[in-house]
C-alpha cells in the first residue's frame, strides 16, 4: 500500500459541547480550530470535524445491513487501527462505560479480511466502527 494521506470528514452533532467532550475525553482526540458552530479534531491523524445541527423532529432511525451475523449501522465511520491500538481503545472505552451496539470481537474469523471490530454511538447517535487487522494486507481481501 502506498503512503496514505489524511482524510477529512464532517458529521452533524446535536450538542456541540457534549460531542466535543466525547471526542476529546473518550476517544482522546486532540482538538483543533473551532467556532460556535463546529470543531476540528485530530482523529488518529485525520481531520475530523463536528458541525452543530438541530435535532430533527421525531429523532432518527439508523438503517442497518446484515454483515457476518450482525446488524451493521449505515452510515458509520471510524479508523483502521494497529492491532495493539485497537485493543487499547477497546479497554479505554470499556473503562469509560461506553455501550457497544456491536460488541468488540473478530469478524470473518479464518476467512479473507479477518478483523477485530467494534461499534458504538457518539452522544448524537452517530455510529462509529473501529477495526484492526493482524495482517493489514487483508484490508481489501476478497
Amino acid at each position: 500500500m502506498s503512503k496514505l494521506t489524511p482524510f477529512h470528514v464532517a458529521i452533524p452533532v446535536y450538542n456541540l459541547d457534549e460531542a466535543r467532550k466525547f471526542y476529546r475525553e473518550v476517544l482522546g482526540c486532540p482538538e483543533g480550530r473551532s467556532s460556535d458552530q463546529w470543531t476540528d479534531f485530530n482523529l488518529y491523524g485525520h481531520q475530523f470535524v463536528i458541525h452543530l445541527k438541530p435535532r430533527p423532529e421525531g429523532g432518527s432511525q439508523h438503517h442497518t445491513n446484515a454483515v457476518d451475523g450482525h446488524d451493521v449501522p449505515v452510515p458509520h465511520y471510524g479508523v483502521v487501527l494497529e492491532w495493539y491500538a485497537w485493543h487499547e481503545l477497546e479497554a479505554r472505552l470499556r473503562a469509560k462505560g461506553i455501550h457497544f451496539i456491536i460488541e468488540p470481537g473478530i469478524r470473518f474469523a479464518g476467512k479473507p479480511g479477518e478483523q477485530a471490530t467494534m461499534f458504538f454511538l457518539d452522544p448524537s447517535g452517530n455510529a462509529l466502527e473501529f477495526k484492526a487487522f493482524k495482517d493489514i494486507g487483508q484490508l481489501f481481501a476478497i
